[in-house]
């Protein structure tokens, strides 16, 4: 049977209220411009008193109402193209050019893109005074400007700024629409992608020093608003937090970020540096740039993994080369300070790191090879239950004879329990866990005598 992908229910009736109201709202102010009427502003009355994801959102951070108006205006081409279209055409019938209202065509969209302008007439009318003050207040003290939910697009150099597109992030498109979170998707405007584990603390294997220092993270993870907020300690302490992760690979660094964000509830995205270094001047700091300015107002972690390509020690200049790379590691170093949330940096060696970026980290954090004990429990922990193995080999054995990482032990498991299912074997064998172990020091370029 083909599996056919499940359509998004969707519950957008509520929408035909707000939008009635958005109508009066442009009726009132074409009637008030065109005509002899003077009629009343239109009520704003209960329009978002509902439970939908976008009455939630407005009640939440508490919009008033020309910002329920702001949102509205960005939002109601995604479900009514022809909306402002059918507006001015009831109003106009015999046409005309009406530049007051702004707006613009797309390159697919057939209806009326609003712009700066749009807003600005809407809110405002053509009072000049009120539109400085909707302006100013819009773009400086909104939070719908302030925290990127809405863009207003930059236009050609010479034209009115207020003339670029109003646009609405989509992921609160796809909010207000389907009830759901978007979650972004790893591309050149995002170089970035979510990462998980159905782990839990139990199965992360570290020595109590580490462990202790990463509950530290979780501390500010956990008090940092109330530190900043509650304790009035804004204008004493930098905003984020910033730690280097530094060990061999396998050691645990990775899943430690990703159980930060599944036990505080915050989205872990690892950044992928292929898609964010270029060899070509400037690109690099445009990538950056692209990454922090979504990541500025979520509440996510990011996780640099092997950061030493993009942080690492500045060099002396001895080319444009040299100079253009110091300047981005210099770029960065500005975005991470000025980053408000938690960023992680792994590397398998700290000394790699520029030592500009080490002395602001809030901490630098060892994560060990495992030593005998914890081999013992990484072996247990990752050896599947009701599995047995035979009986001439024991974890304790495999975890004296073999100094490796936790990750090496999984491929290990991995590798031998395949063998055993295609074997139709009832316990793993010594064969295949050594075979494994083989395979495992033959990737990392060393050989050993695995018979015991």
């Amino acid at each position: 049977m083909k599996h056919t992908e499940e359509p998004i229910v969707t519950n957008t009736s509520h929408f035909d209220e707000k939008f009635s109201y958005l109508r009066e709202v442009i009726d009132y102010r074409l009637k008030k411009d065109f005509t002899n009427q003077k009629p009343p502003f239109p009520i704003f009355n209960t329009i978002v008193d509902d439970s939908s994801e976008f009455s939630k959102f407005v009640n939440h951070h508490q919009l008033d109402t020309n910002e329920v108006l702001v949102l509205l205006v960005a939002l109601v081409p995604s479900i009514l193209p022809n909306f402002f279209t059918d507006i001015i055409t009831d109003f106009f019938p015999n046409g005309g050019e009406f530049p007051s209202f702004g707006g613009v065509k797309g390159k697919n969209h057939r209806g009326i893109i609003p712009t700066g302008e749009t807003l600005l007439y809407i809110l405002a009318g053509k009072e000049a005074i009120e539109r400085t003050y909707v302006l100013d207040r819009m773009l400086h003290d909104s939070v719908l400007f302030k925290n990127s939910i809405i863009e207003l697009e930059r236009v050609p150099y010479g034209e009115p700024f207020m003339s670029g597109k109003i646009i609405l992030n989509r992921e609160y498109i796809h909010l207000f629409l389907t009830g759901k979170e978007l979650k972004p998707q790893l591309s050149q405007e995002f170089p970035a992608s979510l990462i998980t584990t159905k782990l839990n603390w139990e199965d992360l294997v570290l020595n109590p020093k580490t462990l202790n220092e990463v509950r530290e993270i979780e501390n500010w993870l956990a008090y940092n608003d109330v530190l900043l907020n509650d304790w009035g300690m804004q204008s004493k302490i930098k905003p984020g937090y910033r730690v280097l992760f530094c060990g061999v690979p396998g050691t645990g660094k990775t899943l430690t970020a990703s159980l930060l964000g599944k036990f505080t509830e915050k989205d872990v995205y690892r950044v992928d540096l292929s898609m964010v270094v270029s060899k070509y001047i400037g690109e690099t700091e445009k990538n950056l740039s692209k990454l922090f300015d979504k990541s500025i107002n979520k509440d996510w972690i990011l996780f640099f993994d092997e950061a030493d390509s993009i942080f690492g020690k500045r060099t002396n200049v001895r080319d444009a080369h040299d100079k253009y790379a110091n300047q981005e590691v210099s770029y960065l170093l500005q975005r991470i300070e000025a980053h408000p949330g938690l960023i992680i940096l792994a590397s398998n060696f700290k000394n790699n790191i520029d030592a500009a970026f080490t002395r602001r980290f809030h901490n630098i954090i060892e994560f060990e090879a495992p030593n005998y004990e914890e081999r013992i429990v990484l072996w247990n922990n990752n050896l599947p239950k009701g599995v047995q193995l035979e009986s001439s080999l024991t974890v304790e054995e495999l975890a004296k004879k073999f100094s490796i990482t936790g990750s090496n032990i999984v491929n290990i498991i991995h590798y031998a329990c395949l063998k055993t299912l295609a074997n139709k074997n009832q316990e793993i064998q010594r064969q295949y866990i050594l075979e494994g172990v083989k395979r495992e020091y033959s990737k990392e370029g060393k050989t050993i005598n695995i018979s015991f």
